[in-house]
């Protein structure tokens, strides 16, 4: 049994009970440092209470000890080599994409039966395409994100105040920093060797990226403009301005390594009428809010609106909801919000200041004619929710505490 202490979380245990125990692949997916490690000593624990008849192999490629396990081969013969008996085996592989063919063994032992089997991995289109392909629904997908709002205030054992709201603006969710402090200058050098290496490994090395030097000045390029509409001519048309040329097809292919190492998310425009997808223009988010800031160093005001937007964002997927931009007869919704028969809106901005920043900010959300929950999500420090003809104002740190359920 692992011997590793942690902070339980409980939401995404709460994803995985229905499904242990049962014959079919876990699949934990999500940026590399996000916590998907200690998901898998959570899960041990889970087993070893459930049914403490049930034998456990763990794996972790990270670990010098499994080195030897490059191929599939070798983690077919291994597994078999170490399944104490004829009962259940809870197999449980950390990082599984550092093995070659995985899904053939998983495959396999699958079709043996008596065993139930866990994997993580940092790579979306590896695990998700590769897995629905071979294993054709035999899987299921649960996505680890860093903390939420509520977690890094577990955490860090903090309450919810703007002094705690503006740190986790500021340094992100990634559930190492309760174990180092939020000290500025360690907790900024901690996410720059993190940033490093996941291009490193989950992007220039996997995806054979050639240009590291465009793909740096692309995720620069990124979170300079988080909440801006773009695409990938657009950008282009940028970098010719700075006398740099790349082709769109370039562009693309590393934006979608970008996304498939986790490091940024895609929201597509929806036409609120019809729900009609628009093939051009699209906003990117970051995943973690830390490793975006490292990448400019600043804070200021015209970075605290983005900040907010992006926050909002993760906030939303976080809760399980499906999110695009809204368009309606030219005017922008920020989000635009969808899970099973639930939707909602969402303005979010820095403050509200004038009458022409309410207008904008509630006109837009006016023009929506259906009764699905509308909001404004600001910094203003309004002593709670406030509801204006149907639209209900509600400060950021309240609003990352709403299960919006």
């Amino acid at each position: 049994m692992i011997n590793e202490k942690y902070i339980p979380r409980l939401e995404y245990l709460e994803k995985i009970k229905p499904f242990m125990g049962k014959n079919l692949i876990k699949v934990l997916t999500g940026q590399r440092r996000v916590g998907k490690s200690y998901m898998l000593f959570q899960i041990m624990d889970e087993i070893a209470r459930q049914g403490p008849e049930t034998s456990i192999l763990y794996i972790n490629k990270e670990l010098h000890d499994f080195w030897d396990l490059r191929t599939g081969e070798d983690l077919y013969r291994y597994a078999r080599a170490h399944k104490k008996n004829d009962g259940m085996t809870a197999l449980l592989i950390d990082e599984i994409q550092e093995i070659e063919h995985f899904e053939d063994p998983l495959r396999s032992l699958l079709a043996e039966g008596g065993w139930d089997i866990y994997c993580t991995g940092s790579n979306a289109e590896l695990l998700s395409g590769e897995l629905a392909t071979y294993l054709a629904g035999r899987h299921i997908e649960i996505e680890i994100h860093p903390l939420s709002y509520r977690e890094f205030l577990q955490f860090h054992k903090l309450e919810n105040t703007v002094e705690s709201l503006n740190n986790y603006l500021r340094f992100g969710g990634l559930p190492y920093l309760a174990s180092i402090g939020l000290t500025e200058a360690v907790v900024l050098e901690y996410l720059k060797n993190v940033q490093s290496s996941i291009l490193l490994k989950d992007v220039v090395a996997r995806e054979k990226i050639r240009q590291i030097d465009f793909l740096e000045t692309l995720l620069e390029y990124l979170a300079d403009n988080v909440g801006n509409l773009f695409s990938a001519t657009s950008i282009s048309k940028y970098l010719k301005s700075q006398r740099i040329s790349v082709p769109v097809p370039t562009i693309l292919s590393y934006l979608r390594a970008l996304e498939r190492a986790f490091i940024i998310r895609k929201a597509r425009r929806t036409d609120i009428r019809g729900m009609k997808i628009f093939e051009v223009g699209e906003k990117y988010y970051f995943e973690d809010l830390g490793l975006r800031n490292i990448l400019l160093g600043s804070m200021g005001p015209t970075e605290i609106g983005k900040l907010i937007e992006n926050a909002v964002y993760l906030h939303l997927i976080e809760r399980g909801f499906r999110v695009t931009i809204g368009w309606l007869d030219g005017y922008e919704i920020d989000f635009v919000a969808e899970k099973n028969d639930k939707k909602i809106y969402v303005q979010a901005a820095y403050l509200i200041v004038n009458e022409d920043t309410k207008k904008r900010e509630y006109g837009n959300l006016e023009r929506v004619d259906d009764n699905y929950p509308k909001y404004v999500v600001s910094m203003d420090e309004i002593p709670g929710p406030v509801n204006v003809r149907g639209i209900r104002q509600i400060k950021l740190r309240d609003f990352l505490l709403d299960n919006l359920e």
